[in-house]
Order: structure tokens, then C-alpha cells, then sequence
């Protein structure tokens, strides 16, 4: 396993993207699980699903620099977060790379995934009319994967159920550049503002957000 990537936001936030080259049995034997772990990972279909799993506590183990226990759990909705370190977490892989970041003082949600030309058939179902119609012509794939990795970066760091993409996640319109940041909000039971940022990595995109603003209730 291999650190491909790791970038500072502040002083106590980060984020850090990794290579996937081992084995399960390799990246099992550098953790430390209790019997609620073992289970779940029992539970997981041998492939994929298990490396991206075991991958991602390997990454945040070492991004925590630390040979403790890490109490790492899920709350009801999924959404991730540790009890003996006062750090903000969020997960995300994609074929061949797993992410994290972490904070010690703002929530955070992180996205990265594999560019392919498929999402243009799927756009119309995470993108509103109006978000549609600022996707460069010359580079709609990868700019409508930097729209899918905001509205996902936005979803985990909320982290809770019955938000749509499409209705209740609103991006400002921005110029894709392979690396930038734009404006986007949250209009659901609760009224978000965040600073999205995204930047092409190798053959895939990542979008993350830390933080947030909330809203006046009232539309923007």
C-alpha cells in the first residue's frame, strides 16, 4: 500500500488519497480489530468491498500517526466517526484508490472516483436543468464528475438520510479547470453553504468539503 497523495487544508485538517496493492491478508495483519470488526468485515464479499475497507482504516491509521486502538464506528445513517480521537473522518475509494480525510475541528466529506464516460447517461439524475446548462461541452465528463464528487463530499459531511442530489444539493455555476473551488449549498431540513474543492487526480476526480456556513432560511 502505497501513499499516493497527501494534502494539508489547515493546521488540523488533511487529506490523503492511497494505492491499493496489497493483499487483504496484508493489510488485515496491520490493524487492530475487535470482535464488532471482525464480524462486519466477515460479513464483506471477499474482493473489492473488503480491500476498501481494510484499506481505508490502514490509511487513517496512518494519517492519526498513531499504534493505539482505533474505536472507529458508524452512526444509524452510516456516517463514520471515532470515539477515542477528537477527530472529524470521512471515507470514499474507487477501484485501485481509497481516501481520507480528517479533522480536528470541522466536519469534513471527501469523494473520489474513477472518470468514465458513462456518467453523461446518468447526469440528468443527480444534476438539476439549471446546473446542466454550465457543464463545458469540451469537458463535460470530467466536469460533471467534479459535480458528482461535490454533491457526495456534501451528502457524507451531512450525513443524514433523505437528501437528493438533485433537489437538495445546489452547485453555483463554475468553469471546470481539473482543479478549482466553487460555491454550493445544502437546502434540505437544514440550510448549508460550503467552499467546494476538487482536483483531477491521475485518471480520477476528487471533490471535498470541510466545513460549512449555514444559511439564512430563505432561498439563495
Amino acid at each position: 500500500m502505497g501513499l499516493a497523495y497527501q494534502k494539508q487544508i489547515d493546521s488540523k485538517t488533511s487529506f490523503a488519497v492511497w494505492k491499493i496493492e496489497e493483499s487483504a491478508e496484508d493489510l488485515y495483519s496491520r490493524l487492530q480489530l475487535n470482535d464488532r470488526e471482525n464480524a462486519y468485515l466477515d460479513s464483506l464479499n471477499n474482493g473489492k468491498r473488503n480491500l476498501h475497507w481494510l484499506s481505508t482504516r490502514n490509511l487513517l491509521r496512518k494519517m492519526l500517526n498513531t499504534s493505539q486502538y482505533i474505536d472507529c464506528r458508524v452512526d444509524d445513517h452510516g456516517k463514520p466517526y471515532l470515539v477515542n480521537f477528537p477527530h472529524h473522518i470521512s471515507f470514499s475509494h474507487s477501484f485501485d484508490y481509497a481516501a481520507v480525510m480528517i479533522s480536528e475541528d470541522k466536519p469534513v466529506g471527501i469523494d473520489i472516483e474513477l472518470v468514465k464516460s458513462k456518467i453523461v447517461r446518468v447526469a440528468k439524475k443527480f444534476m438539476s436543468a439549471e446546473e446542466l446548462t454550465f457543464m463545458d461541452p469540451q469537458q463535460t465528463i470530467p466536469h460533471l464528475y467534479t459535480c458528482w464528487c461535490a454533491k457526495e463530499a456534501i451528502y457524507k459531511l451531512h450525513g443524514k438520510p433523505n437528501v437528493s442530489f438533485k433537489d437538495h444539493i445546489h452547485l453555483r455555476p463554475f468553469n471546470y479547470k481539473g482543479e478549482g473551488c466553487f460555491e454550493a449549498s445544502l437546502q434540505a431540513d437544514e440550510k448549508m453553504q460550503f467552499d467546494v474543492y476538487y482536483e483531477s487526480f491521475a485518471d480520477y476526480m476528487i471533490g471535498y468539503v470541510a466545513g460549512f456556513r449555514e444559511m439564512a432560511d430563505e432561498h439563495d
